[in-house]
């Protein structure tokens, strides 16, 4: 619920932020919030052929990493691209 609270603010704050050094790291999170959501359905429908379970770690994983790498980005003041 709550990342789909944060992308919804997102989108309704993108145009207060076009131009500026942080639209990047909102473009960010938007991508991170739908491949996220996108391979976690995958994941949930094949869990029962058992490699959906794979699919869940690895998206938990990239998500993580995507997480950390936006922030650490936004601390030092810089793109996450």
């Amino acid at each position: 619920v709550t990342a789909l609270v944060g992308v919804i603010i997102n989108y309704v704050k993108l145009d207060d932020v076009k131009g500026s050094w942080i639209e990047p790291h909102f473009r960010w999170q938007i991508k991170t919030f739908w491949i996220g959501l996108l391979w976690t359905v995958i994941g949930i429908v094949t869990t029962p052929i058992l490699v959906g379970w794979l699919v869940l770690l690895g998206i938990s994983i990239w998500v993580i990493y995507r997480i950390v790498k936006g922030a650490l980005a936004l601390n030092d003041g810089k793109s996450p691209l």
